[in-house]
């Protein structure tokens, strides 16, 4: 599947024997009780967020104190913004008859290879073969292909079945008169031929994952098991999510469920914040009637389409954001704010997001995994998280205190990805840690890892910008070369998780890197670099450690030196086998240490009710849209509040703003709001640009996270 959501306020696309207990402590454990700051809720010091990139003063005020209020469109690779605009079905007729010749020259193609090499009879008994499969017979019978004593031509024959017919499967049986051998050719099995094709999606109507139909490629991620999905149709639908309060996952484990399909059979370009709105796409099919069922969640804009959408196939995400109740000394301040953030942007700093949940950071995981700590790990992930609900901490307290794996597995929700894989393993290993470790997905594990990288980074930063400022490049830095033109060197996508943490049901995280290719495309600034000025802050790197990056030639390397050491990690050299937890089997990345936010545009906005919407989704412009075209009465929720032309700030205007006044009595005294829409690169964290706006820690009440 494919789809896009949308955070509306998020649009977005997105594609389609009993074991002992467990040690503790105070059994003799040699496992260190957890330090006191897993039991203190993160704040930014503790990852190395502690420096601004300018020193203008900032204001106050309330982020994300209504979904709406935080809204993100991803942004195509075409540049366009994922919005959600129609739930009206796509024409399945449109190039039906270009692409049914097309696929028929294929296949004749292809037969006609098939007819060199087996033969006249064989052909005729295969192509009959696929005529049953593409007419949706679901229990086509095997064809038994002529005797043949020539075992290495049975190999080519095989071989030509694995190329062409993935859909397939053949193997040698006996002739009848049980002397030669024959080749057999069947339907591979699948769980599209388990049920009758209304209840899997076998056909087009049914669902739709992924898949293809007759004798074209069943690639490995088709859970459609399609055998009469149209020629003309491309092998994915791609829709447009959006979701209100619920992360990606989340909503994609809702819409799995009512579909009868697992996570893995949707895929998306990148995850979404749960405290918000957002817009994506994603492959699915059988949607459009979900719409009526869902809530909180809505899917559109659906279009067949030959790929499947993967993580990190977007330019970025365009935010709109609404601070309300904002308290500044005057409205210049407000504005000189903006102006310096457009003009000087901010610190791309990991935001608390990437660390995962207040009480037991990402990072810490990371580092117990690298060290080699295996146990440490599994009891980090396992013990009772501060912040966590009380009914869930009283499973985690249960495990801690009984180790019993059964009950636990029994009470820990299946959005515990992370967790359950550890408990089952457990089960049938009992105290084999590293096991459970590799019983999570790869790239959820390797997220602790990844975070770890983070953790570095920032407080390479900070090290950077308290040292040598914001406004030039010294000798040392780690610049991009000139001569290298991929825009911000990123291939994946990063979001925020208002609430802190970081969902472990993600079904794909990696970290945020430049191409492989251009891996090595740094360099250390020198003397002669600096007299040219060739260079411009903008184009100072850091890097994620890895065996292929370099490090700066200047004082800030020594940051990464003095930390790992002091949390007993090693840069050059790994202290156990498991390269998937050692740094020096990473390739590593960097990332620019400045990022401007790109055509931001602000408003001021008055209000007098905390309850009105400030900001028009796209689902109230769809709704708005609908009521017209049936001349039904419009809903009060359903408004505009568009920014006029002239009162716009894009890339670095200064015009003065108008302040609107929204829902305003005279009976109620006037609020002040800012709104805020700006794009960033799919890997920098917008809660790092309103930190640079406010000069407020996102881990204070000064923003006001609600």
């Amino acid at each position: 599947m494919r789809c896009r959501h949308f955070l509306n306020p998020i649009l977005s696309p997105l594609s389609f024997a009993k074991p002992p207990s467990r040690p503790l402590a105070s059994r003799g454990s040699t496992v260190a009780p957890p330090p006191a700051q897993l039991r203190a809720a993160l704040a930014e010091p503790d990852v190395g967020i502690s420096r601004f990139a300018n020193s203008l003063p900032g204001f106050s005020g309330a982020l994300k104190q209504r979904y709406s209020d935080f809204v993100v469109h991803e942004v195509a690779r075409d540049g366009t913004l994922v919005r959600l605009t129609s739930f009206d079905l796509p024409d399945e007729r449109v190039g039906a008859e270009e692409e049914e010749e097309e696929a028929d020259v294929d296949l004749s193609h292809v037969l006609e290879s098939f007819r060199l090499l087996c033969g006249d009879a064989d052909c005729d008994t295969l192509r009959g073969f696929l005529l049953r499969v593409s007419e949706g017979d679901s229990n086509v019978l095997p064809i038994i292909l002529s005797a043949d004593a020539d075992k290495a031509h049975r190999s080519e024959v095989h071989d030509f079945f694995k190329r062409n017919f993935m859909f397939l499967v053949t193997d040698t049986v006996e002739h009848s008169d049980g002397v030669q051998r024959c080749i057999r050719v069947r339907l591979r099995p699948g769980p599209g031929r388990r049920r009758n094709a209304g209840e899997t999606g076998v056909n087009r109507k049914g669902m739709g994952s992924s898949g293809s139909s007759g004798w074209r490629d069943d690639r490995p991620f088709d859970s459609r098991s399609s055998i009469a999905w149209p020629y003309h149709l491309g092998k994915f639908l791609r829709f447009h999510l959006y979701k209100e309060n619920k992360d990606t996952q989340e909503a994609l484990r809702v819409i799995g469920k009512m579909l009868g399909l697992q996570p893995k059979s949707f895929g998306f370009a990148g995850t979404k914040d749960k405290r918000a709105i957002t817009t994506q796409q994603v492959h699915a099919s059988r949607l459009a009637d979900l719409n009526s069922k869902l809530i909180g969640i809505k899917v559109g804009d659906f279009d067949y389409v030959k790929e499947r959408l993967v993580l990190g196939q977007l330019m970025g995400n365009r935010f709109t954001i609404t601070l309300r109740s904002v308290v500044a000394e005057s409205e210049d301040l407000i504005k000189a704010a903006i102006d310096g953030l457009i003009k000087g942007g901010f610190i791309n700093y990991y935001g608390l997001q990437r660390f995962g949940s207040a009480s037991v950071p990402n990072h810490l995981i990371g580092a117990a995994l690298l060290r080699g700590e295996w146990e440490s790990a599994v009891n980090l992930i396992l013990d009772p998280k501060e912040g966590e609900c009380d009914d869930m901490n009283g499973v985690r307290e249960h495990y801690e205190e009984h180790g019993d794996i059964d009950v636990a597995i029994r009470n820990f929700p299946r959005r515990l990805i992370a967790e359950r894989a550890i408990l089952q393993r457990l089960k049938k290993y009992p105290g084999n840690y590293l096991q459970a470790l590799m019983a999570i997905p790869r790239t959820l594990r390797l997220m602790y890892v990844h975070s770890y990288q983070s953790y570095l980074w920032n407080h390479a930063a900070s090290m950077r910008v308290g040292k040598y400022g914001t406004t030039q490049v010294v000798e040392g830095d780690l610049v991009y070369r000139k001569e290298c033109h991929f825009g911000e060197g990123t291939v994946t996508d990063t979001s925020e998780d208002a609430d802190g943490r970081t969902n472990l049901s993600e079904m794909d995280i990696s970290c945020e890197t430049v191409p492989e290719e251009t891996i090595q495309s740094v360099k250390i600034t020198d003397s002669e670099d600096l007299l040219k000025a060739i260079y411009k802050f903008e184009d100072v790197v850091l890097p994620l450690p890895g065996s292929e990056t370099l490090f700066p030639g200047n004082e800030v390397a020594g940051i990464y030196h003095e930390i790992t050491k002091k949390d007993g990690i090693s840069l050059t050299e790994s202290i156990h086998g498991v390269k998937e937890f050692s740094i020096t089997s990473m390739k590593g990345g960097y990332r620019r240490v400045i990022q401007r936010p790109i055509d931001l545009e602000w408003d001021l906005v008055t209000y007098t009710d905390d309850k009105t919407p400030l900001v028009e989704t796209d689902l109230d412009v769809l709704s708005k849209a609908e009521s017209l075209k049936a001349n039904e009465p419009l809903s009060t929720g359903v408004f505009s509040c568009t920014s006029q032309e002239d009162s716009l700030h894009t890339s670095g205007a200064t015009s003065l703003v108008e302040t609107k006044s929204i829902g305003s009595s005279d009976l109620l005294p006037d609020l002040l709001a800012v709104k805020l829409d700006f794009t960033l690169p799919a890997s920098s964290y917008a809660t790092m640009a309103i930190r640079e706006l406010m000069k407020t820690s996102t881990s204070d009440s000064g923003i006001r996270i609600t």
